[in-house]
C-alpha cells in the first residue's frame, strides 16, 4: 500500500535541503520525495513500504529536530478503491422464511384386545 509522510525539518540552506533529500531517498521503500512549505522546510514522501518513524528517527539524527505531520494512503489508491467498490457491488436477494406446516394425524385403533396373531 502506497503511503504519503510528511515530515517537518529545520532547514536553512539548499546545503542542508539536499542532505535532507539524501537521508530519506536512502531509505527503504521510497518512490518520490518533494519539497514542501513557504521555506521548503516539509518534505513529503512518497512510497510503499514506508517507516514513517524510521524516517523521522534518520532525519533527527542528522538535524536534531524533525517533527512527522501527517502519514496517510496516497491520493491514487484512495480513488482505485472506491471505483473498484462501486463495481463489484452485489445484490442478494431476500426470501421470507418458511412457516412449518402442523398437520393432524389420526390413529385408529381396534377395541379388541385378542391376540392378531391368530
Amino acid at each position: 500500500m502506497k503511503k504519503k509522510v510528511v515530515i517537518t525539518v529545520p532547514v536553512h540552506s539548499q546545503k542542508c535541503r539536499s542532505k535532507a533529500m539524501q537521508i530519506v531517498v536512502g531509505a527503504s521503500g521510497v518512490e518520490s520525495v518533494t519539497l514542501k512549505g513557504d521555506d521548503k522546510n516539509q518534505i513529503e514522501v512518497t512510497g510503499d513500504g514506508l517507516d514513517a518513524a524510521d524516517l523521522t528517527k534518520l532525519l533527527r539524527k542528522k538535524f536534531g529536530y524533525a517533527f512527522l505531520e501527517s502519514v496517510g494512503a496516497a491520493d491514487d489508491e484512495k480513488k482505485e478503491e472506491t471505483k473498484n467498490e462501486a463495481k463489484m457491488e452485489v445484490v442478494w436477494p431476500s426470501y421470507p422464511a418458511a412457516v412449518p406446516l402442523y398437520y393432524h394425524v389420526a390413529c385408529h385403533r381396534d377395541s379388541n384386545s385378542s391376540c392378531s396373531i391368530m
